[in-house]
């Protein structure tokens, strides 16, 4: 049952439970042959550059609640295999969402239970391999990031050449961009 049966979970306004997913790892220099060990990227160490050091990832799921507060719930750590994936991340949110609704911490009527991922998580697969539970999930897209808008209707060119398969792109960090 876990700590998730005996806990007052924090809720997030109008009684929505809101869950985190991030990755955190446990640095372990003096690792250098550790099984299953990851090399983990840190920042601004080291004259604030970017690095990979040995360790171990853990995907840590956290619930959330309103206001201006750091606090939040600690609800599960799973350490991550090097080959793991979304699909493991997914997994363990899916347990712990079961958990809770078995637990009596999400009842018929609440709103559905709020995902929320960085920026290093792909939002439609997670959104995917949750279906069928009440949840939405909340992802936030990097800056550099280009969607392409719906292919135009095709007109005939008399010049010839092929139609075009994607529309006009849709560059998130240039506002002339959005239309």
């Amino acid at each position: 049952m876990g700590l998730v049966g005996f806990l007052k979970l924090p809720r997030a306004a109008g009684g929505r439970v809101v869950l985190a997913v991030d990755v955190s790892s446990w640095l372990r220099l003096d690792a250098g042959t550790m099984p299953d060990r990851s090399f983990c990227p840190t920042y601004g160490r080291a004259n604030a550059k970017h690095q990979m050091m040995p360790g171990r990832p853990y995907s840590v799921v956290v619930d959330l609640e309103s206001g201006r507060t750091s606090w939040s719930a600690l609800l599960d750590a799973v350490r991550l295999t090097p080959s793991a994936d979304t699909a493991a991340t997914t997994a363990q949110v899916r347990e712990i969402i079961e958990r809770l609704i078995g637990a009596g911490r999400r009842a018929e009527g609440d709103p559905e239970i709020l995902i929320v991922l960085d920026a290093g998580y792909d939002a439609p697969p997670t959104a995917h391999l949750l279906y069928g539970l009440p949840v939405q999930v909340l992802g936030r897209l990097r800056s550099y990031r280009v969607v392409r808008r719906a292919t135009p209707p095709r007109i005939y060119d008399p010049k010839g050449g092929r139609p075009p398969k994607h529309g006009g792109a849709f560059v998130f960090g240039d506002p002339a961009a959005w239309g």
